[in-house]
């Protein structure tokens, strides 16, 4: 396979893991992400990178260096390099998104099922990518 093609709005939709990465290039990864009802991400800070979230079901809160902005399915978000930020479900349904980060952040098929696993996991991109 050279790159990645697929149905994403489909993908995240039927996602249940709290972070399921999909694809991982030398520049780029993507990442599917599901947030409970009252979860969140957690406050972090990506000095080296940017990130894209695109909301697909659901509604929440993004945070970003202290500014609350709602969200809610087809809005887009990037959240620059040095932004503290957090996304947050506020909903009563399962938040869907996915993020693209430029370059990687996450290790290449890393897959957290709860938020709880992706807290206790301190993996980060290692330079390996999907290809």
């Amino acid at each position: 396979m050279k790159g990645f093609v697929g149905n994403i709005e489909k993908l995240t939709e039927e996602n249940n893991d709290f972070r399921r990465v999909l694809y991982t290039g030398h520049n780029i990864q993507l990442v599917l992400m599901a947030l409970q009802p009252g979860d969140e991400i957690g406050e972090e800070v990506h000095d080296d990178r940017d990130q894209f979230f695109r909301i697909e079901t659901g509604e929440g809160e993004i945070w970003i260096d202290g500014a609350c902005n709602k969200v809610k399915a087809d809005d887009g978000i990037i959240v620059p390099q040095g932004a503290r930020h957090n996304v947050v479900n506020r909903g009563k349904t399962v938040l869907r998104l996915y993020t693209i980060y430029g370059p990687p952040e996450h290790i290449d098929g890393t897959v957290h099922i709860t938020s709880a696993d992706a807290r206790t996991a301190h993996e980060h991109f290692d330079g390996k990518t999907t290809e």
